[in-house]
């Protein structure tokens, strides 16, 4: 796997949900903008997910463009779930590393 995906193997895991979280929230992006039919199954399915996921960004901006409102309401939540784990957790990615620093500051 690549680097992003090495260490621990629970940071591994936090990593992988968070990949796949960031990819139905892009993928409803693309149905939206190229106008899937939202009857299909597997559409409705991701829109629905989609939904959930980004739930605490609905309504944070005022856009009146339907595009720009759906590519913000639902980019925003895959930029947090793309950069967060990997900025928030080093020590799950590397766990030695937070001890090290640890013992720096107290000792």
């Amino acid at each position: 796997m690549s680097r992003r995906y090495g260490g621990n193997p629970a940071g591994t895991v936090i990593l992988l949900i968070a990949d796949i979280t960031a990819l139905i929230l892009i993928l409803w992006i693309a149905f939206c903008l190229f106008d899937a039919n939202t009857a299909n199954d597997a559409v409705s399915w991701v829109h629905d997910a989609a939904k959930w996921l980004s739930g605490w960004s609905r309504n944070l901006f005022t856009i009146h463009s339907d595009n720009w409102r759906t590519v913000v309401t639902y980019g925003l939540p895959a930029v947090v779930y793309l950069s967060g784990p990997g900025a928030a957790h080093p020590a799950v990615r590397q766990p030695g590393q937070l001890a090290g620093l640890v013992s720096l500051q107290c000792g």
